[in-house]
């Protein structure tokens, strides 16, 4: 059996620091007494687990087949990281790659040395942890935790209450899906055109009808944290009427149902001309019968104006979408015959404020993922989840967070390649040449994360179509 080693400089154990050189000795005393053949390893001489540093490669190493049946063994939980939340991140990371993390000290599983020390922490306990524990402490006595649902506001005793204005809608919009057997964009356009607005004042989408349909709120019943506390508050539906409502739109949206989700290459560039808002990209699929009896069915896939397909607005503006990407290609190319010229946007200020702004948002994303996996870990420390469960479930946000790094990566590297006009231009014109040469062998994260870089938005009105690039 193969076992690898990992060092970090700075790394404590039992508060003490240890040199490269003494844990290297320990992981040696270790191999020896486990009989274990040293396959490799890896050292971090700065802090660790940042991009091409020693973590990063021993992930690499363990991810190839050729790495045999292979243990990974380390000083003890300081060698991962500088707290426990790092190594915990650390750990599951390495044991998503199907090899057992141990802890050289103590001759344990690391997960289970990391449970141990996390129960242990008292008085250190994050303060992000000691507010959850006391959340659901209030979620027990169903007080309000957060913004309440539309038709109720926090009362005097942090319990909801109606909002009598906004009741009345909502029991509207039951009425309308139940009764009148009204659809839920049908409902959204209802809404808007008798100038019934939100909560905040703006106008009904699909989703904002959708989600009020399925808030088990409206039962009387607070739910938070895995805690139910039936008749906390006054219902605004009966528990009849609820279950009739979520069968329906089971049945019309099939809510079992496996979906296979297929992006739009266009997503987040396309606007309509007429009202300024977004086009998304719809699917849909349509079955038919023939004279003869047989049956057909047919999937159809465009892109829409935002308000008329959310909030029944806007005219028909609609662009099948492998036609309209091919309109987008030629765009492009800028030779093609017939096509208008293209205008140019010239925002590189723009462009690279969106960028670090994307930056932001990925190191956002990023530490509400470690504040994720904080908690899973936690509740296994506490006996709430099992170990094997915390595994399964860090192990998802760990793949997460790999994949946000490469994202962040990206971006900052976008950032690196338009430091100055002249890069700018350069780079984004040859991108340009090369989506066009090679649209058709790029893979599909590529294409849409190119055309993304180069091109700032399309206004689209029926046959018009204007391109702004990012020249």
């Amino acid at each position: 059996m193969n076992a690898v080693g990992y060092f970090a400089e700075g790394a404590r154990r039992n508060g003490v620091k240890r040199t490269i050189g003494e844990q290297n000795r320990a992981f040696l005393d270790f191999c020896n007494r486990q009989g274990y053949e040293v396959a490799a390893t890896f050292l971090d001489t700065d802090e660790p687990h940042t991009a091409a540093n020693g973590f990063a490669q021993m992930l690499q190493f363990l991810q190839r087949t050729d790495r045999g049946f292979t243990v990974v063994a380390v000083d003890g939980l300081g060698a991962l990281g500088p707290d426990l939340g790092q190594a915990a991140m650390a750990l599951l990371a390495i044991e998503n790659t199907g090899v057992q993390l141990v802890c050289i000290h103590t001759g344990n599983d690391a997960a289970k040395d990391l449970m141990t020390a996390w129960a242990e922490r008292g008085a250190d306990t994050p303060v992000s942890e000691r507010v959850r524990s006391a959340m659901r402490r209030k979620a027990v006595k169903g007080e309000v935790l957060g913004r309440p649902p539309f038709g109720y506001r926090v009362g005097p005793r942090r319990r909801l209450e109606l909002v009598p204005d906004e009741a009345v809608v909502v029991r509207y919009i039951f009425r309308l899906y139940l009764q009148e057997e009204m659809g839920i964009r049908k409902i959204a356009g209802q809404l808007n055109d008798e100038n019934i607005s939100t909560r905040r004042g703006g106008r009904w989408s699909m989703v904002g009808v959708r989600d009020l349909l399925r808030n088990r709120t409206y039962l009387g019943t607070y739910s938070r944290f895995g805690v139910k506390v039936p008749g906390s508050h006054p219902p605004l539906v009966s528990p009849d009427d609820f279950r009739r409502v979520q069968e329906r739109l089971q049945t019309r949206y099939g809510g079992d149902r496996k979906r296979t989700v297929v992006p739009f290459l266009l997503s987040g560039l396309l606007y309509c001309a007429r009202c300024g808002n977004r086009m998304i990209g719809v699917s849909r699929r349509q079955k038919w019968t023939t004279r003869t009896g047989e049956e057909h069915s047919s999937s159809y896939r465009y892109y829409q104006c935002e308000s008329r397909t959310n909030q029944s607005a806007c005219g028909y503006n609609t662009q099948r979408s492998p036609e309209f990407e091919a309109r987008i290609r030629a765009l492009l190319a800028e030779d093609a015959p017939g096509v208008r010229r293209i205008a140019r946007a010239g925002n590189a200020d723009s462009y690279l404020l969106d960028t670090m702004g994307q930056v932001d948002k990925i190191e956002g994303r990023m530490r509400r993922g470690r504040r994720q996996v904080e908690e899973i870990v936690a509740d296994a420390a506490h006996g709430h989840i099992s170990l094997e469960r915390m595994k399964a479930l860090g192990g998802e946000l760990v793949r997460e967070q790999q994949a946000l790094q490469e994202e962040l990566a990206a971006a900052r590297g976008r950032i690196t390649a338009h430091e100055t006009e002249a890069e700018r231009r350069r780079y984004l014109d040859a991108l340009r040449v090369r989506i066009v040469a090679e649209w058709d062998s790029l893979e599909f994260p590529e294409l849409q994360s190119s055309l993304r870089e180069i091109i700032d938005r399309v206004d689209v009105d029926g046959e018009e179509c204007r391109l702004y690039l990012r020249l």
